[in-house]
């Protein structure tokens, strides 16, 4: 008897855990029910995926969507879109909304906006701070939370814990890896007075590499007393390499595409305030280090850290003006044109993107291309060249610092749990995304 599915893709070279080769993939209910030839199988919709590879679906776990209170900018639908836009089926949001996501109650209220709004699955950072550390445990383990996030240098919004005793407390309480912007506080309130009105260049001269640096040292120190894992977020220096090579049994890092792409002395002179970040994007110098970590090894995954805001908002002169930039739609591309010119390998790609994200933070079901694992599922075609334009961008802001950028490697198609919502630049279908569940924490 002829087996039977929800939906084949047919055709394509699958990248997974058995390598890369030519095979069909079967959906069922949702989940990946059968790999190999499956030419005989009945279908109620089949992709025809020759001359595409079929990746695991991208899991970017930082993200910025902005609601609630900054829905202007963008919120979880808009957000959810670009994603799916670009081959990302989960992301991970950050707490730094207007309510912070510092109690059940608001982290309840995130999950509720986002179930069946949100065109890709999701999972939700709990903020720490000094006052709510004795409620962490338990907040870690709730529905749709992808564990807590400590901010140790100011960026955007009031989440701040930048006292020793504070972070120890907060890495005391609790078991799941904790994420952590590592600028060190002191310094950057030092170090105000080297901004100069109207030059964003001066960004990574307040921001500079001994704030990142530094910080990530006493991160560390507090991890190892506290032995709690920690993951150093949008790694922006060659300074902290080493520290991470030295601590893998304990700290995973990630890289960010404009920190492994943009070379900071001309970026700025071009960009100006669009390629204003936190933490900032540097010199050469820095890029090709992190690009060599990657390849080493001590780059764990890779995260866009999507944080848009409103053109005439990055039109205010400098330091007025706010940073972040949009990312989640552009990470697909933009690392795929560094596969095409030989910096990555194919395989690598993958593994920051899916493998590395479902390691490093239990995620269940998610990550591989393998019988049993959701059917999330990007499909790309890795020599088609393209230019990377505002007009393509899904994101309520509309702009990208990649505009005019032409690449080689394009998402041309995503699948959610077996439901096909983007094809050729195109949303299909209706948004159902749903909570991440993870091994440690909430399942469901």
């Amino acid at each position: 008897m002829a087996q039977s599915f929800d939906l084949v893709i047919k055709g394509g070279t699958l990248v997974n855990h058995d390598g890369i080769g030519l095979a069909d993939l079967g959906v069922r209910d949702g989940r990946i029910a059968a790999i190999g030839e499956l030419g005989g199988a009945a279908a109620a919709e089949v992709l025809d995926a020759r001359g595409l590879h079929v990746l695991p679906g991208v899991i970017d776990t930082q993200v910025h969507f902005r609601e609630p209170g900054m829905e202007a900018k963008e919120d979880l639908e808009t957000g959810s879109r670009a994603a799916v836009m670009g081959g990302v089926t989960a992301v991970f949001e950050m707490p730094n909304t207007k309510p912070l996501t510092t109690t059940p109650e608001a982290l309840a209220d995130k999950v509720a906006r986002a179930k069946n709004r949100m065109w890709c699955d999701f999972a939700f950072f709990f903020g720490a701070t000094a006052q709510n550390v004795e409620m962490l445990p338990e907040a870690e383990m709730l529905e749709g939370c992808a564990g807590i996030k400590i901010f140790m240098g100011s960026s955007t919004g009031d989440l701040l814990v930048s006292e020793s005793a504070d972070v120890l407390r907060v890495l005391q309480n609790g078991r799941r890896r904790v994420s952590v912007h590592s600028e060190d506080e002191a310094r950057l309130r030092e170090r105000l007075h080297l901004r100069r009105p109207g030059d964003p260049s001066s960004h990574p001269v307040w921001r500079d590499p001994e704030a990142a640096r530094m910080n990530t040292e006493r991160l560390i120190r507090l991890a190892r007393e506290a032995k709690r894992r920690v993951h150093v977020l949008h790694i922006s220096t060659k300074e902290e390499i080493p520290l991470l090579a030295a601590n893998k049994d304990l700290i995973s890092a990630e890289a960010t595409p404009h920190h492994l792409t943009l070379d900071g002395d001309e970026a700025y002179a071009r960009l100006g305030t669009l390629v204003q970040m936190n933490p900032p994007v540097r010199g050469a110098d820095h890029r090709d280090a992190i690009f060599q970590a990657v390849r080493d090894g001590i780059i764990d995954i890779l995260g866009s850290d999507h944080a848009p805001h409103l053109r005439d908002e990055k039109a205010k002169a400098y330091p007025e003006s706010p940073s972040g930039m949009t990312g989640v739609q552009t990470l697909t591309p933009i690392m795929l044109d560094h596969v095409a010119a030989g910096r990555l390998s194919l395989q690598r790609f993958v593994d920051l993107t899916s493998a590395g994200p479902q390691r490093l933070f239990d995620i269940a079901g998610k990550g591989r291309l393998a019988v049993g694992y959701d059917a999330d599922i990007a499909l790309v075609d890795l020599k088609q060249s393209r230019r990377i334009e505002d007009s393509w961008i899904a994101s309520r802001c509309g702009w990208t610092p990649y505009h005019g950028r032409t690449v080689t490697g394009w998402p041309r198609g995503t699948v959610v749990r077996g439901r096909v919502v983007m094809r050729e630049d195109e949303l299909i279908g209706v948004a159902s995304g749903a909570p991440v569940r993870f091994q440690e924490g909430w399942l469901g």
